[in-house]
């Protein structure tokens, strides 16, 4: 019973660790959104909230947690407060599974990317049950809209990982990160280009990120399927879409840049002056290159019609990824 006890304990510790910074890189996302997209737009951004408006996101969550939460009159009031939650639990539970270094995971399964792929395909029903349970036709054409993007470009995504798996042989992600081991040049980056490119396009409209935000479409004047959301309940809907962009970059360094390891592994007169860097420093630098990205993309590119988005996705990307992989197969064969 006591072995049992501290078990629960040392897990509880590690979810802990891992849940607050992902909450606090939320905040801290949010805030450089505004100021990145700002300055590339020639804006100021927030100012106003303490030093140069970096207590904005603080602001924005007392406001957001001290307003009502209006639920609309014959909405199913269960599964209308359940939809937030359980879309940011899926987000958060996730990060299970995500290496931050060498032994550093709260759970290193084996089948780590068939996680990955199960917990994010959750996805699809927190939208579901949020249009369906406002008792809204706009949320609920807000919902079906938004499941028919996710569903196309999560089966992209997927052949996308198959083809990381075949060359690592793996589907445990720190088995993923080791074999990339020799430095830069040894990423899969370089050997998997043409899936990088589907994995991140996917990535970007999954995540409902511009320039395929029609899920949610905010310049419009209904939202979308969280359209009847106020509040707290509202928040939690960005929140759990920040805490998967920041998931999203992670998995790209993890799967095709490395994770962990040093850029400089096969420079050895360079990596012995940089072997005390910890590993979770250049998980954390590569994935912010990869979020700065998201904001680039939105601040530069105009948002796309829906139907091009699903042509793009079932015509383009599926076939082409299938594609890819069964030529990835016959390249293995060939070599082994």
């Amino acid at each position: 019973m006591v072995v049992l006890m501290n078990d629960i304990i040392i897990i509880i510790a590690k979810i802990i660790l891992v849940v607050t910074p992902v909450m606090l890189m939320v905040a801290v996302f949010t805030y450089a959104e505004r100021k990145i997209i700002g300055f590339i737009q020639n804006r100021i951004g927030p100012n106003r909230v303490g030093y140069k408006g970096m207590l904005q996101p603080f602001a924005d969550v007392a406001k957001l947690f001290c307003k009502e939460m209006i639920i609309p009159e014959h909405a199913n009031k269960i599964l209308f407060v359940m939809a937030p939650v359980f879309l940011v639990a899926i987000s958060l539970a996730i990060w299970a599974v995500i290496p931050f270094a060498k032994g550093l995971v709260i759970a290193d399964l084996n089948v780590g990317i068939l996680y990955v792929l199960a917990m994010s395909a959750f996805t699809v029903y927190g939208i579901i049950i949020a249009g369906w349970a406002s008792n809204s036709k706009y949320a609920f054409l807000g919902a079906l809209r938004a499941t028919a993007q996710i569903i196309a470009y999560e089966i992209a995504m997927g052949f996308a990982m198959i083809g990381v798996l075949m060359l690592a042989g793996s589907m445990n992600l720190s088995d993923i990160v080791i074999s990339q081991t020799g430095g830069i040049t040894a990423w899969y980056c370089w050997k998997l280009l043409p899936f990088l490119v589907i994995y991140c396009i996917s990535a970007i409209a999954e995540t409902n990120r511009a320039p395929f935000d029609v899920a949610e479409s905010e310049t419009e004047l209904v939202a979308g399927f969280h359209v009847e959301y106020s509040g707290i309940a509202f928040a939690m809907f960005f929140m759990a879409e920040y805490a998967n962009m920041i998931l999203v970059s992670f998995l790209t360094v993890i799967m095709f840049f490395g994770g962990w390891l040093s850029p400089f592994e096969s420079i050895l007169m360079v990596q012995q002056y940089l072997s005390w860097i910890p590993g979770v420093f250049w998980l954390l630098a590569k994935a912010l290159i990869f979020m700065f990205m998201f904001l680039w993309i939105r601040a530069t590119f105009p948002r796309y019609r829906y139907d091009h988005i699903m042509r793009l996705g079932w015509k383009v990307l599926i076939p082409v990824a299938v594609v890819l992989v069964f030529i990835e197969a016959i390249l293995i064969k060939i070599n082994l």
